[in-house]
């Protein structure tokens, strides 16, 4: 018997995510990255007027977006994935295979962990089906330019010690890419925005030691299973050194976070107008004159 075929590559260890997060979670975590997302997903819910019966938070890896639920007063009844909240009921499930009916959600909320699944496409999917009629989805990912000094400063120090370049940081999607997977995934009035952070560090090794208590370093299926040898990380650091520090010896680290925010569709949503049906002409509203299509305009002498 021939084994299955995946419908979508795997780009991530699963099994590796989550063993990272329990380890940094063990070493004392690193969490100011997540507690900045989790407020502003609290005034974020804080401008959407209404109540949500049943809310859950999927795959957030601390409890900063249950305590935002709570604190809300917006939330009946909120349901966490990753390990028990005081303040929520538990469910222990993976994000690419979500243990809820159709329609039976008000509201999935997400924050910092939609990046490292392999099939966010389906993922997003089942989110959608899994919420009632204008349900709200709201989440946050590190976006594509989310450590990229890191990544530049290791390709270059790879490239001329080992004369090769392995992935040694995660790669990330585009604000642009996230937008068009939520339409494709049939969610209604899909709005994506990005929050830019920099981060200044002492060193690169630093800014690693934090990223390993933020359960982050790179979980890459294809990473090198080599151990980073000396010379290219001491290269590394000087090259980041170089390209990246401020007059005082710092060095900076940019976190990219794209927000998305999308309802499940409901006949009473705003629609598109019709092309067409407009009432009013645009070269009335500019004090222009309307050229017919394939009419060029003549020059002024």
């Amino acid at each position: 018997m021939k084994g299955m075929v995946s419908a979508h590559p795997l780009v991530f260890d699963r099994r590796l995510v989550r063993a990272r997060r329990t380890r940094a979670a063990q070493l004392g975590p690193s969490t100011f990255l997540i507690e900045r997302v989790a407020e502003d997903l609290s005034e974020r819910l804080a401008a959407v007027l209404r109540r949500f019966d049943r809310a859950v938070d999927l795959g957030t890896p601390t409890e900063a977006v249950c305590r935002v639920l709570s604190a809300s007063g917006k939330v009946v009844t909120a349901i966490r994935t990753q390990g028990p909240c005081a303040a929520a009921l538990a469910v222990i499930a993976d994000e690419e295979a979500l243990p809820f009916r159709d329609g039976a959600l008000d509201l999935v909320v997400s924050a910092l962990a939609l990046q490292f699944v392999n099939d966010l496409p389906g993922t997003l999917i089942q989110v959608r089906r899994a919420l009632k009629p204008d349900g709200l989805f709201l989440a946050a990912l590190a976006g594509g330019d989310t450590l990229t000094e890191l990544r530049q400063a290791f390709a270059a120090a790879e490239a001329e010690i080992e004369d090769g370049v392995s992935p040694r940081v995660a790669p990330f999607a585009d604000m642009r890419d996230l937008g068009a997977l939520l339409q494709r995934a049939g969610f209604a009035l899909p709005v994506t925005d990005v929050d830019r952070l920099t981060v200044r560090y002492a060193s690169p090794v630093a800014l690693m030691h934090d990223l390993r208590r933020m359960g982050a370093t790179n979980p890459l299926l294809e990473r090198s299973r080599r151990p980073l040898k000396r010379a290219t990380l001491r290269r590394m650091t000087q090259i980041y050194a170089e390209r990246f520090a401020d007059r005082d010896g710092r060095i900076r680290a940019t976190f990219e976070i794209v927000w998305l925010s999308a309802w499940a569709p409901h006949e009473s949503q705003q629609k598109p107008l019709a092309p067409g049906s407009a009432r009013a002409r645009l070269a009335d509203a500019l004090g222009t004159k309307e050229i017919p299509a394939g009419e060029k305009a003549g020059r002024s002498e």
